[in-house]
C-alpha cells in the first residue's frame, strides 16, 4: 500500500536524532511557528532600535553647536547597522544555528565580495576618511571634482551636493577624497578682487579715491586688513586698477557683484572715462 510506504518512510528518515514522523507532531509544527514568529518580531524590533539610535545620535549632534553634526550622521548609520546585523544573529540563534560558525563564513564571503567590489569599498573607505578627518562638513559651500555646490549629505558611498542652481550632485566618496577641495566656507572672511580699467587721459589720483571710497562706503568692506588699489597694469586701450578688499564669506558672491556696478556709476558721476577696446585700422593705398 503506498500509504504504508510512506510511514515506513517517514519513520525511518531521520533528523537531529529524530525521524521525521516524530517531527511532523502538532507539538512540533506549534514549535516551528512559534520560532518563525519570534524571528520576525526579533527582526521587526532590530530595524525599529536600529532607526531610534540613529535619530538619538543624530539628534545629539544637532543640541550642541560645537559638535560636528557630519560625524554623528555616520555614527549613527554605523549604530543603525549594527543593531540590525546582532538581530540577525539572535534570529540565527533562535534556530538553534551556531552563530561562531556562520561569521567565519560571512568573513571568507566578506574576503571575496571585498575583491570583487574594491570600487565600492574604496568609496567606503574614503568616506571613513572625510568623516573622521572633515576636510568638508554639512552645510559647507565647496568646489571637488570641478563641481561647486553646498555640501548637503555625506554617507558612506558619495556625497551629496546641491549646487548654485539647487540641482542635486552625487559624487563618489573615492573622487572626493582623492581630488583638490576647496572649501570656501572654513575662514570667516575671504578677499573680494576687481579689475577696473580708466582712459589713459583720466585723473588717475580722481579714480583711486573715487574707487576707494564707493567700495569702503559699503558696510560688507572691511578696513582691516588693509584695502589694496593700485595701479596695476598698463592695458591697450585703459590704465587698470587692481582692488583687494577683505569681506565676510557669506557676502562674497553679492558684495563683489554689487561693487562692479556701483564702482561703475561712480566713476561715471565723477566724469572719469571708462573705455571700450577700440581697434585702429591703417589702409595703405598701392
Amino acid at each position: 500500500m503506498p500509504g504504508a510506504e510512506l510511514e515506513d518512510l517517514l519513520n525511518t528518515v531521520i533528523w537531529d536524532g529524530r525521524t521525521i514522523a516524530d517531527l511532523l507532531t502538532l507539538e512540533f509544527l506549534a514549535s516551528a511557528v512559534g520560532s518563525v514568529l519570534a524571528a520576525v518580531a526579533i527582526i521587526i524590533v532590530g530595524f525599529i532600535l536600529g532607526g531610534w539610535v540613529r535619530r538619538r545620535l543624530i539628534s545629539l549632534g544637532g543640541k550642541h553647536a560645537h559638535l560636528d553634526i557630519t560625524l554623528f550622521n555616520f555614527l549613527g548609520n554605523v549604530a543603525r547597522y549594527v543593531v540590525v546585523g546582532f538581530a540577525f544573529l539572535f534570529v540565527l540563534n533562535t534556530f538553534g544555528v551556531q552563530t561562531t560558525s556562520v561569521i567565519a563564513v560571512i568573513g571568507a564571503a566578506g574576503l571575496a565580495i571585498g575583491l570583487a567590489l574594491q570600487g565600492t569599498l574604496s568609496n567606503v573607505a574614503a568616506g571613513v576618511m572625510i568623516v573622521f578627518f572633515r576636510p568638508i562638513k554639512i552645510g559647507d559651500f565647496v568646489e571637488v571634482n570641478g563641481q561647486m555646490g553646498t555640501v548637503k549629505e555625506i554617507t558612506l558611498n558619495y556625497t551629496e551636493l546641491a549646487s548654485i542652481g539647487n540641482v542635486q550632485i552625487i559624487i563618489p566618496n573615492s573622487e572626493v577624497w582623492g581630488n583638490t577641495i576647496a572649501n570656501y566656507s572654513t575662514y570667516a572672511t575671504r578677499r573680494a578682487e576687481w579689475t577696473f580699467g580708466v582712459g589713459y587721459g583720466a585723473n588717475l589720483k580722481l579714480a583711486e579715491e573715487t574707487i576707494r571710497t564707493t567700495i569702503m562706503a559699503d558696510p560688507r568692506a572691511k578696513a582691516e586688513p588693509e584695502p589694496f588699489i593700485q595701479v596695476n597694469n598698463l592695458g591697450d586701450s585703459s590704465v587698470d586698477f587692481l582692488v583687494r578688499i577683505w569681506c565676510d564669506s557669506a557676502d562674497y558672491f553679492a558684495f563683489q557683484a554689487d561693487m562692479k556696478r556701483q564702482v561703475k556709476e561712480a566713476l561715471d558721476a565723477a566724469g572719469v572715462d571708462i573705455p571700450f577696446p577700440t581697434r585702429k585700422i591703417v589702409q595703405v593705398d598701392g
